[in-house]
């Protein structure tokens, strides 16, 4: 079934009829991979938006980046039992254009439940209401990365030069450090 969701035309059409047209990225080098964090949105949302409809995450900073997805593994080695989790991750860089990005940085005490490490629910309903807005996202500190800069970008056309670069294999112990690798091209 979820196979299905990913590659069914009728059920791909119902996605991106929540999208307004006029923000739809295309035509552009990997407008794709742009387009395939707003279309499939994990089924509980994530910390900026709910499960209808998914944005753009990203961080400043590589190790940011690292660390954020280091901590979904970890959740996810959690729930299944595992003693780990490693996978390989390809890096994108990009340009987020517009001005408007609502800066919540600094505000992890007086905004707490936008913060809070195990619920998005507040964080959801908040991230929902920047993107009706109008606003093309939000800046915040990360939580997984002691001085971390994360972005959440809401409008697809904004988020620009996306380039491929790095693969980096990433092994996340229940216990233990993490090890991320930066994989080479054996030439």
């Amino acid at each position: 079934m979820e196979l299905e969701g990913w590659t069914n035309d009728r059920l791909v059409a119902e996605r991106i009829a929540r999208l307004p047209q006029d923000q739809w990225a295309y035509a552009t080098p990997n407008a794709s991979i742009v387009m395939a964090s707003f279309l499939h949105a994990a089924p509980s949302g994530s910390r900026f938006n709910g499960p209808e409809l998914g944005a753009w995450y990203a961080a400043t900073a590589l190790t940011t980046a690292v660390a954020e997805v280091a901590h979904h593994l970890l959740r996810e080695a959690v729930a299944r039992g595992r003693r780990e989790e490693r996978r390989t991750f390809r890096c994108y860089v990009c340009q987020l254009a517009g001005r408007d990005y609502l800066d919540i940085r600094g505000q992890m005490q007086s905004r707490a439940e936008l913060y809070d490490s195990t619920s998005y629910s507040a964080s959801q309903v908040f991230g929902e209401a920047v993107r009706k807005s109008g606003r093309s996202g939000i800046v915040y500190d990360s939580l997984r990365h002691r001085g971390g800069t994360n972005v959440v970008a809401f409008r697809p056309r904004q988020i620009t030069e996306v380039t491929p670069a790095d693969h980096y294999d990433l092994l996340v112990p229940v216990e233990g450090r993490i090890i991320a690798r930066k994989l080479t091209t054996g030439a």
